[in-house]
């Protein structure tokens, strides 16, 4: 079994944490990462805050996009101060809870902390120096499916996350905030939202690739949806945790879906997408390449309107820690 590499976790005056290896599940937004976090809660041993943790985080002076100029979501291990970890880790020890809905036991040593935040794909940094033992689950998407999503979510209003972004135009920020954002002002949904995704992947498998190898793991959001079963276990298996459930085919739909998924959703978006999606393949190419087998290739830098181009047919394989 692999085991994370780095410091041993550290606590309030010296004391060891709690949390013994926290899992974070990153991953743009609409990626899927709903779906896998409310399947992974499942686990017996598993402790989660019932939801995603922009409060916690955000929630702390210093931490807001308001505090830095509204550069972004972006949080590096410099702002993983002493005092800011000492907070994070009793704000999130407050609201734990395990898949009963029990809190933890006064004296419960090694909690496995569950976590899943969109605008963690901008952390990875803050999130290992603030748990030094942190395992992450990067899970992949195709970008078009992706990236139209993240359209959806614009349109919906349901997402607005920056309502009075400062100097912003247009439809209401909504999603994480990345850097460079102020580029996007007077652009599209479709480019902002192509930027976005750019943007946080990018960022998020630079900071995935400077740490040790097994510290991380990648996942596939076709095989979560098509087998469950394997996945999970396989995603258990690296981080040592224990899974005694059987799967059902489909996975119940998560809290956050917008419509019913499907592989060709992604088509209603696609004459509002053709003119931007093509920027993503470059970064496409790269999270793909992370795979010992990656998962099968779908022509982004086609017009969507065209439809796939047909592709040798080749099973899904798991994929292994990077």
């Amino acid at each position: 079994p692999l085991s994370p590499g780095g410091r041993a976790a550290g606590g309030e005056g010296g004391a060891p944490s709690r949390f013994h290896r926290p899992l974070f599940i990153v991953a743009s937004p609409r990626s899927g990462t709903s779906l896998l976090f409310e399947t992974l809660a499942q686990v017996p041993e598993i402790f989660t805050i019932g939801g995603e943790s922009h409060g916690l985080i955000e929630g702390i002076a210093g931490l807001e996009a308001s505090a830095r100029d509204w550069h972004s979501n972006r949080l590096g291990a410099a702002e993983a101060t002493a005092e800011v970890v000492r907070k994070l880790r009793r704000r999130i020890l407050a609201r734990s809870q395990d898949r009963d809905g029990n809190s933890p036991a006064p004296d419960r040593k090694a909690l496995r902390l569950l976590e899943k935040t969109p605008k963690n794909s901008l952390r990875v940094p803050f999130l290992a120096e603030a748990f030094p033992d942190a395992l992450f689950v990067y899970l992949y998407r195709d970008p078009r499916e992706t990236v139209s999503s993240m359209l959806d979510a614009w349109k919906s209003g349901r997402f607005v996350t920056y309502p009075k972004l400062p100097d912003w135009q247009g439809l209401p920020w909504s999603l994480l905030l990345v850097p460079g954002w102020r580029d996007l002002i007077g652009k599209s949904p479709a480019e902002v939202v192509t930027q976005q995704w750019i943007a946080a992947t990018e960022t998020l498998l630079d900071d995935l690739e400077a740490l040790p190898p097994a510290r991380w793991c990648v996942a596939g959001y076709d095989r979560l949806v098509a087998a469950p079963q394997p996945e999970i276990e396989r995603i258990c298996h690296f981080a040592g945790l224990t899974w005694d459930r059987p799967l059902t085919v489909p996975l119940p739909l998560s809290r956050h879906t917008l419509t019913s998924p499907s592989p060709e959703k992604w088509r209603h978006n696609a004459a509002e997408l053709d003119a931007a999606i093509g920027q993503v393949t470059p970064v496409a190419e790269r999270a793909r390449a992370i795979f010992a087998r990656p998962p099968r290739r779908r022509p982004v830098h086609r017009p969507l309107t065209e439809g796939p181009r047909p592709v040798a047919s080749t099973p899904p394989q798991e994929a292994p820690s990077a």
